[in-house]
């Protein structure tokens, strides 16, 4: 059995984790309504993009934009991996790289080359550590994502596909489902295709969350998802109502339209990435701090059994010594 002081220093340590752990799970929280809030006010403009594209695209004679063209077969694929710049955060990046190495492998094993967009230090380093050569990278950005981020993203893949050096575009991230969950989710960014845009949901219930933060992240989740469908009702019943005339006409209003539409796709993956990393990292660091938790009270029972012990061995030592003193 270990001896007193190493069972102390153990608990000490432990509890020192503890509040490192802690203390990032408060920090993440935090964090998650200011992601929340930015994901969920992008998101009408996304689904609002989408529906003119949509009623113009009905409106237009014979579009040919390069960018609607389904390329077969296809022989050069543009992987975006949208992860983190941090750890700590359970398997919200090694669930989107395993993700991207397996399309990677699976690609390449069918003569397909693929060019490497990462976005985030991890993705950064697996990569280099896999010799897997990166087209584009970029750092320090993941918890803050950038227009300019996306547009540069959007620049390439665009250019690219226009001069047929792509023939496809899939982006890896994880969707940001709740407040507490995150669903590793690839899309074809291009050829375009119709999307629905994800909703950020309510979340978990609040008789799981351990704090009043947490709970008032999650109630304000809610609101704005109830107001970004209300909003979505209005504008789409605004939109589908009458008919329009489009200067100089609607082949060249959507020719117009579609990068800007590739430009927000790539914006809200990143967004809806940096609303999971802290979600993610929130659920990761209360269940370190729960284990931490759980470690110090074993541990403070052995503690307390082996000073039990220590404490019974010096009293049968002192009678001892005292009952061979008597019969000498």
């Amino acid at each position: 059995m270990p001896n007193l002081r190493d069972i102390k220093k153990r608990i000490n340590s432990v509890e020192s984790t503890r509040q490192i752990t802690r203390t990032m799970e408060m920090v993440a929280t935090a964090k998650i309504r200011r992601a929340t809030d930015r994901i969920v006010a992008a998101t009408p403009y996304a689904t609002a993009m989408v529906d003119v594209l949509e009623a113009i695209a009905g409106r237009a004679s014979n579009p040919e934009s390069p960018l609607l063209v389904v390329r077969s077969p296809i022989k050069r694929i543009a992987v975006v991996a949208v992860t983190s710049d941090r750890g700590l955060a359970g398997g919200f990046n090694s669930n989107v790289l395993r993700a991207v190495d397996r399309f990677v492998a699976l690609k390449r094993g069918e003569g397909v080359e693929c060019d490497v967009i990462a976005c985030g230090k991890k993705a950064i380093a697996y990569f280099k550590y896999r010799k897997i050569p990166i087209t584009l990278s970029f750092r320090d950005q993941s918890a803050d994502p950038q227009l300019s981020q996306a547009r540069e993203i959007a620049s390439l893949i665009i250019d690219g596909y226009v001069k047929e050096r792509l023939d496809q575009v899939v982006v890896f991230y994880n969707h940001a489902k709740n407040v507490a969950d995150q669903v590793m989710t690839s899309e074809v960014i291009l050829p375009i295709e119709k999307v629905e845009y994800h909703e950020v949901g309510e979340g978990e219930s609040t008789a799981s969350y351990s704090d009043e933060s947490a709970k008032a992240a999650a109630a304000h989740a809610a609101v704005l998802v109830e107001a970004r469908a209300a909003a979505r009702e209005v504008s789409s019943a605004a939109l589908l109502q009458g008919d329009f005339d489009y200067e100089p006409s609607a082949t060249a209003v959507l020719e117009a339209l579609l990068p800007s539409y590739v430009e927000t796709r790539v914006y809200h993956a990143l967004l809806d990435s940096a609303a999971g990393e802290q979600g993610a990292r929130r659920k990761a660091m209360k269940s370190a701090t729960d284990n931490a938790t759980e470690m110090v009270s074993t541990l403070t029972r052995l503690y307390n059994r082996a000073r039990q012990g220590a404490i019974t061995t010096e009293i049968t030592e002192i009678v001892g010594g005292a009952a061979a003193l008597e019969e000498e």
